[in-house]
């Protein structure tokens, strides 16, 4: 045997269909491999061949990177911070409505009864007997 029939075969853009592309996605987006492993095993020239594939064809969000939260609020002035806790705020005052309403529309669709009361009837110890 010589060198180039144990090396991956060089292959072209082209040669690619989608079902190779997917397949090598899932096996790096399940951790089964890096992304330069599968170039390797699969002998993609391309350095960002398999990147794009999956910022195109991937479940994973791989355009945006992810900043730290932290170092984004240091930035912020004061007056920044209090439109962005208003904004957080009135967000979570409609969540907030919505679920009541589901909650509503499930008990008297369902007849059930998901609301827990807040404060349950407390039983006295002093007038509990025992025989």
């Amino acid at each position: 045997m010589n060198n180039r029939e144990k090396s991956p075969k060089k292959r072209s853009q082209k040669d690619y269909s989608m079902g190779f592309k997917l397949s090598v996605i899932s096996q790096v987006e399940k951790g089964e491999k890096t992304y330069k492993q599968a170039q390797n095993q699969y002998g993609i020239q391309g350095r960002s061949t398999v990147l794009t594939w999956l910022r195109k064809h991937g479940s994973l969000d791989w355009n945006r990177p992810k900043i730290h939260s932290y170092f984004s609020k240091m930035k912020e002035t004061p007056a920044q911070q209090i439109k962005r806790l208003e904004r957080e705020l009135e967000d979570e005052r409609l969540k907030n409505l919505i679920l009541n309403k589901a909650i509503e529309i499930s008990d008297d669709q369902h007849g059930t009864s998901i609301r827990k009361k807040l404060f349950p009837k407390l039983s006295d110890p002093s007038k509990t007997t025992t025989k």
